[in-house]
């Protein structure tokens, strides 16, 4: 007799995991709109507060492998309801800091902790955990769109905010709304169907200890990391730093919270696109264009006229990309180590990428601070995706194998 799980459940994993990583994700890429308001208030100057920003990025990052072992060991729906419940207070306390230390405390670790715990590597895997091997490079697109249209949502709505009720009656509102995601925390707390951990149990070798040492030895994961480092340095540097481009170029605001939206938008379409793809190709090829058309991209920008058409069609054409690397990121540590320690392998690649993230974040405050402004940046992120495109292409990786359509199974006889 054969067991799976059903359409209707399977849909469910999918939509709640969505669902979750929208509000995560939103709270997090919208925090560049906040570095404006917050400089001229606090007088703290932009390199103090990208500092502060960069940190946040080096947290969500290490929280990653810390949350995805505990979900693991304890269970998803905990892991999920205490993040939200942090990164609502680190965003609350936020309009109260007066001091770089303030903010490294607020933004730094309480908000991108709690982000870190309700993201990429816990969702993912708890989808990969819960459904069939064909279905999960489709859920973690899907899942990964989430993220994408809470940035959609998130940014103008954050500028509106900040328009409307001053940028510390932004913070407190966002903080309310953070909240409505923890009911969702429930939906994750049912643990994987027996047939999917019995096949997460077949690929367990010598425990989290042997899992971690296997992987920290591969060459191919570690290929895949230094891909990711160079995929969170971009992501974080024009989070962070896009408004202060958009400005220097002397067009108003609302382009910068719209070019983020756009990005948010466009990723929908490439998330869901890279779901696809990774059921059809190998992952290490996705990852290595996607790599080399952001090279591309960011090269035609620079020789560009800097209006707000450029800056929309510049955010469409990286918006694409722009988190879609985390659905094939996923799926080669999923090939190469199993789905049973997902959480917390894919949390160490994650960290990699928010090593990266750090620097775009912390570099592009130095680079307006000391040069006036980003050049020097722009190159640095165009060299870096290139390199980037061609690391991943030595990585090993099986063959895809063939997608199954999305119908329930019946027991035989």
């Amino acid at each position: 007799m054969t067991t799976t799980t059903s359409p209707r459940a399977i849909w469910t994993v999918i939509l709640t995991g969505a669902a979750f990583l929208m509000v995560t994700m939103g709270m997090r890429q919208s925090m560049g709109l906040f570095v404006s308001p917050l400089n001229t208030s606090t007088g703290l100057g932009i390199a103090s507060i990208s500092f502060a920003l960069a940190v946040s990025q080096f947290i969500w990052g290490a929280v990653q492998p810390i949350a995805g072992a505990f979900a693991d060991r304890y269970g998803t729906g905990r892991v999920l309801a205490a993040g939200i419940l942090i990164l609502a207070v680190g965003t609350a306390i936020t309009p109260l800091m007066t001091s770089t230390i303030g903010l490294i405390f607020a933004i730094g670790f309480l908000s991108a902790g709690g982000s870190g715990a309700g993201s990429f590597s816990v969702l993912i895997a708890a989808a990969a955990q819960r459904l069939p091997a064909e279905r999960r490079g489709f859920a973690s697109g899907v899942i990964n769109a989430g993220g994408s249209f809470g940035q959609f949502v998130f940014a103008p709505l954050a500028q509106r905010l900040i328009t409307g009720l001053g940028w510390m009656g932004a913070l407190w509102s966002m903080a309310v709304i953070t909240l409505a995601a923890l009911p969702l925390a429930r939906l994750l707390r049912r643990p994987p169907t027996p047939a999917a951990a019995k096949a997460a149990a077949a690929t367990d070798d010598g425990g989290l200890r042997g899992a971690l040492r296997n992987s920290l030895a591969d060459r191919s994961y570690l290929l895949l990391h230094a891909g990711f480092f160079t995929c969170g340095f971009h992501i974080a540097f024009l989070v962070t730093h896009l408004p202060g481009e958009v400005d220097l170029c002397g067009l108003p605001a609302s382009v910068a919270s719209w070019s983020l939206a756009l990005i948010g938008l466009a990723n929908i379409a490439g998330s869901l696109a890279a779901g696809y793809w990774v059921q059809r190709f190998r992952s290490k090829y996705v990852l290595a264009w996607m790599y080399g058309s952001r090279a591309v991209l960011v090269l035609v920008y620079l020789a560009a006229p800097k209006t707000e058409l450029t800056f929309y069609l510049f955010a469409i054409g990286l918006g694409f990309t722009w988190l879609a690397t985390v659905p094939p990121t996923a799926a080669v540590v999923g090939k190469l180590f199993g789905t049973r320690y997902l959480a917390t392998l894919f949390g160490l690649t994650l960290l990699s990428h928010q090593i990266g993230a750090f620097f775009g974040a912390w570099l592009g405050g130095i680079a307006i601070t000391q040069q006036g402004n980003y050049l020097w940046m722009w190159y640095a992120d165009a060299l870096l995706a290139a390199a980037a495109a061609l690391i991943n292409l030595p990585i090993r990786e099986a063959p895809v194998a063939p997608v199954m359509p999305l119908v329930q199974q019946r027991p035989a006889g």
